[in-house]
């Protein structure tokens, strides 16, 4: 005998209306945006800023041109930055040349004020860190790693180096630069700052405590340089190598390279080319690849996201 489609429908839903509904549990992408949305705090901790962001040892040139200075290459893991500055009027601005230059964007502005809030931000004050006796630096991930600023004097130097060195007075005051101190102890802290372009060397010589060093020449070491003067030591790369990426390094290049690099290292110098070419892109990642082998330390960069993902 047929039964009617009708009644076996209803056999079906009655017997589904007999079993026990159950809800699976939030998967982890679940409740990962369960908590997000919440705004928890268990998703908050105090030395955040740089969360995940691990550093390099890339430089970043010409800085300010960056659509963010400062936070655009530490965004990117970039360990080192350079700012041009210009006395004008006993204030320090900051830019390529005089005609880029503004009131807004002054050396303090740019530098100084944001390096203060992270750091800040970075060394809580709180009961868990009442004995801490190390600072911490911008990233996270390696706390010890010290930022390097690069202040490349545009105009005199011996005129310039007292504002530099007064300019550098609230991070002096926390604690938060690397410092040679009298007693002959060097004190690694969360900023080198490193005197380029005019810097005076008589002036950084004569500084005690000194906290202000010196980008010495990397063609012409000599003894008068060492760690305590001098953590890095730059030169021209086309002066020094002049290859242009195109084809294959010569002999001679490539033992000019590994030559400056080996005198670096061996007075505990950290060695840096810049003027590196950037164009054609190819020509520029053999280039890189060839100074990282030579053991250069630190990798010169326009394009910052280029070299983070090297």
């Amino acid at each position: 005998m047929m039964i009617p489609s009708t009644l076996k429908l209803a056999t079906i839903l009655s017997t589904l209306a007999l079993i026990p509904v159950t809800f699976a549990s939030p998967g982890v992408e679940d409740q990962i945006a369960l908590l997000k949305s919440s705004n928890s705090t268990l998703l908050g901790y105090p030395t955040q800023f740089s969360q995940g962001i691990v550093p390099k040892q890339i430089h970043s040139h010409n800085d300010y041109w960056r659509d963010v200075p400062l936070l655009t290459a530490l965004s990117l893991g970039v360990a080192s930055v350079e700012a041009d500055v210009w006395l004008v009027n006993d204030t320090l601005y900051v830019g390529h040349e005089v005609a880029a230059l503004s009131t807004d964007r002054t050396f303090d502005s740019l530098y100084i004020q944001p390096l203060v809030q992270i750091l800040d931000g970075m060394n809580p004050e709180s009961p868990f860190t009442v004995n801490q006796a190390t600072v911490n630096g911008v990233f996270d991930t390696s706390s010890g790693t010290p930022l390097q600023l690069l202040v490349d004097m545009k105009t005199d130097g011996i005129a310039t180096y007292p504002f530099v060195v007064q300019a550098l007075e609230p991070l002096r005051q926390k604690g938060y630069l690397t410092t040679f101190n009298a007693d002959g102890a060097l004190t690694s802290s969360a900023v080198t700052v490193i005197g380029t372009g005019n810097t005076p060397l008589q002036s950084v010589l004569e500084q005690s405590p000194r906290d202000l060093f010196f980008d010495a020449p990397l063609i012409g070491l000599n003894d008068t340089f060492d760690p305590t003067i001098s953590p890095i030591a730059s030169t021209d790369y086309e002066v020094a190598v002049a290859w242009s990426g195109i084809g294959n390094i010569s002999e001679a290049q490539q033992a000019n390279l590994t030559r400056f690099v080996e005198d670096a290292h061996s007075r505990g110098i950290k060695a840096r080319f810049w003027d590196t070419p950037g164009w054609p892109i190819q020509a520029r990642n053999k280039i890189w690849e060839t100074l990282i082998s030579a053991g250069a330390d630190w990798l010169n960069a326009d394009d910052l996201v280029a070299a983070s993902e090297f």
